[in-house]
């Protein structure tokens, strides 16, 4: 129905405008007659030429429209209402220029209106660009007013990032693992938590991906920021700037962090040695724990459950509730039981702590035996 509108609006439109061209034609003195019908025809054949024709192209200027407007309204949707507002107030102040700036131009003979469109078309540009690019700016202008200040300014404006300040940017992989909301809710994190607005594109990427593994890890994600938003809301914040000249989103990363002189938190490997070259301080979430976990001697005793048996002969491998594993010298033949042993040596890798033992008991009594006879 829209199609078949649109389509008599632009005919219709291209006929007025080929009778206005016929008319002006006769007026103009281009052909001169005084035979009714020649006169009648020279004014009315350009109009059914120009219909007839506006009307076999009209579905594609209305295809074209259609696909024009549906582009512009997603780029529109995408954009944070801030922007669009920077740019709608930059635009209005641009086009009162031209217009000021217009009404002395139009005078000027043979090119006045021309001049008139020229500054419409370019100041409304320039104001429209350095809306969208200057909005903070722009809306620090309204604290002069006294309803615009004090606390409901402050709901209404987001906060202004300001470098030299405390604050910590979370990556995608720290995000999705979620061992940083407790470690904020402990209280062992200060300053404040910078959330940039490529890494959420990219949770939502992730969350809306085919592959129902890296679905879930994105929409994991997305609750843990959440839950930080609603547990830690003045600590947590969104930085919705781009650099949309850098693809990578390790390189966006690294580059918000040298404007705003702020570490990194993640457990990405690479990232955390490009940032390091870059002289950015990497808080990693895997090192913490590491340092967080039991420290053994050589020579304490624990009990440990032997779950499998080793890569070397006779071992049998063990682990702690946090994880560590625990290599036990001929332990193979202690698989699913629980047994005491002695820590004989303690080895730290990139991937964590690996601890060496032995049994206390040769005899192959278990944990159980052991207590019954003691």
């Amino acid at each position: 129905m829209f199609r078949k509108v649109a389509r008599i609006i632009i005919t219709l439109f291209f006929l007025a405008g080929g009778i206005s061209l016929g008319y002006a034609l006769l007026k103009g003195g281009w052909l001169v007659t005084s035979n009714i019908v020649l006169r009648m025809s020279i004014i009315i054949l350009p109009g059914i030429i120009l219909g007839l024709l506006s009307y076999s192209i009209a579905p594609w200027f209305v295809a074209k429209g259609i696909r024009m407007t549906e582009w512009l309204e997603r780029k529109l949707q995408r954009m944070p209402l801030n922007d669009l507002l920077g740019a709608a107030i930059g635009l209005i102040i641009g086009l009162i220029i031209a217009s000021l700036l217009g009404s002395s131009l139009a005078r000027l003979p043979f090119v006045g209106s021309y001049m008139t469109i020229l500054c419409s078309i370019l100041f409304g540009y320039l104001g429209l660009s350095i809306g969208h690019k200057k909005k903070d700016e722009l809306f620090n202008i309204f604290n002069i007013f006294p309803k615009f200040g004090g606390k409901e300014k402050e709901k209404s404006v987001p906060a202004k990032f300001e470098p030299g300040r405390s604050y910590k940017l979370l990556d995608t992989s720290v995000i999705i693992d979620g061992r940083i909301s407790d470690i904020c809710k402990s209280g062992f994190v200060d300053g404040i938590l910078v959330i940039p607005g490529f890494v959420l594109e990219e949770l939502r990427h992730i969350a809306d991906s085919s592959d129902s593994l890296k679905r879930n890890r994105g929409r994991r994600g997305l609750d843990i920021l959440n839950k930080m938003r609603n547990e830690l809301i003045a600590r947590v914040q969104i930085y919705e700037k781009d650099f949309p000249e850098i693809q990578e989103v390790d390189s966006k990363l690294v580059k918000l962090a040298q404007v705003l002189g702020a570490d990194i938190f993640t457990n990405d490997y690479n990232l955390n040695k490009v940032a390091e070259l870059q002289g950015i301080r990497v808080l990693n979430i895997n090192e913490l724990a590491n340092a967080l976990k039991p420290v053994f001697l050589p020579g304490e005793e624990m009990v440990v459950q032997v779950i499998k048996d080793g890569k070397e002969f006779k071992q049998g491998i063990a682990y702690l509730d946090d994880g560590t594993m625990i290599v036990v010298e001929s332990g193979k033949r202690y698989i699913n039981q629980t047994i005491y042993v002695v820590v004989t040596s303690v080895l730290q890798t990139a991937a964590g702590r690996m601890i060496f033992a032995k049994p206390k008991y040769n005899d192959r009594r278990t944990l159980y035996e052991v207590d019954a006879i003691g």
